[in-house]
């Protein structure tokens, strides 16, 4: 597993892991590293199959798999405990983390994420999938853009939409990685246990998110016995990119709380 370290070095710093989503890059987070350095170290690590970590997704793997490969980075750097931050299935590990080894999670993150995915959302994965199968991967990656960002944002920022497909094209993760990492998606159902996970939890949505409705948020927020909610009117599924002073904001208020407790 390919991972990097920002922020403070020192092996006794408070430390923040942080999981993206389908896109699976530890480069996703570089809105949030500036804000997060002068109070943490910070864990940052590519997703089996994609960039630098590379290789091949698990045919019959899922989310747990996927959380086995956070806690090769857990032994490697030999962690007791960290705070742990998620992005949609980037979230998903860190529910199923927090349910496997509880005694490492000091804090849950939860951007975007659900404990089981809604049917919009597969209607969502379906066309993306289509996209893929039937118009090639440069449709599947020019698409990728609407799921994440809302209009305003895509046609405010047309040079770092044009970056951001090239790069996309340049280090696309495969055909059979997507379909199984969208698979784990469709798959996950923690539903019945979120009372079950009792690390301090802040549960971030958006109202105008495409790819994943709000009330999957909720939802969250209302099964996790120690949730706070913070639920904005814009930003869409990527919040942390196209708000991230506000979000940054938000996820710094809650990590301070927990100092004082």
């Amino acid at each position: 597993m390919h991972y990097d370290i920002h922020g403070l070095t020192s092996p006794d710093a408070p430390t923040i892991l942080l999981s993206s989503g389908l896109g699976g890059s530890g480069g996703y987070w570089a809105p949030q590293i500036p804000a997060l350095s002068e109070r943490f170290r910070i864990i940052t690590y590519d997703h089996r199959g994609c960039g630098k970590t590379g290789g091949t997704v698990p045919e019959d793997g899922g989310i747990s798999t996927m959380a086995d490969d956070v806690l090769e980075i857990v032994e490697t750097l030999k962690l007791k405990s960290f705070h742990f931050m998620g992005h949609a299935l980037g979230g998903l590990i860190g529910l199923d983390l927090a349910l496997r080894r509880p005694e490492l999670i000091e804090s849950l993150v939860l951007i975007n994420a659900w404990s089981k995915a809604d049917p919009h959302s597969g209607r969502c994965f379906d066309v993306r999938i289509a996209l893929l199968e039937n118009a090639g991967v440069e449709a599947f990656v020019k698409a990728q853009p609407l799921f994440l960002y809302p209009a305003i944002y895509m046609a405010e920022n047309p040079e770092k939409m044009a970056a951001e497909q090239t790069h996309a094209l340049a280090h696309f993760q495969g055909r059979d990685n997507i379909l199984r990492r969208i698979a784990a998606l469709r798959a996950f159902d923690v539903d019945g246990r979120l009372g079950e996970i009792q690390a301090p939890t802040l549960v971030i949505a958006t109202r105008d998110d495409l790819l994943v409705p709000y009330s999957r948020s909720l939802r969250l927020a209302e099964g996790l016995p120690n949730a706070n909610l913070v639920l904005t009117v814009a930003g869409g599924h990527a919040v942390n990119v196209t708000y991230p002073q506000q979000f940054n904001r938000a996820v710094i208020d809650f990590l301070s709380t927990l100092e004082h407790t």
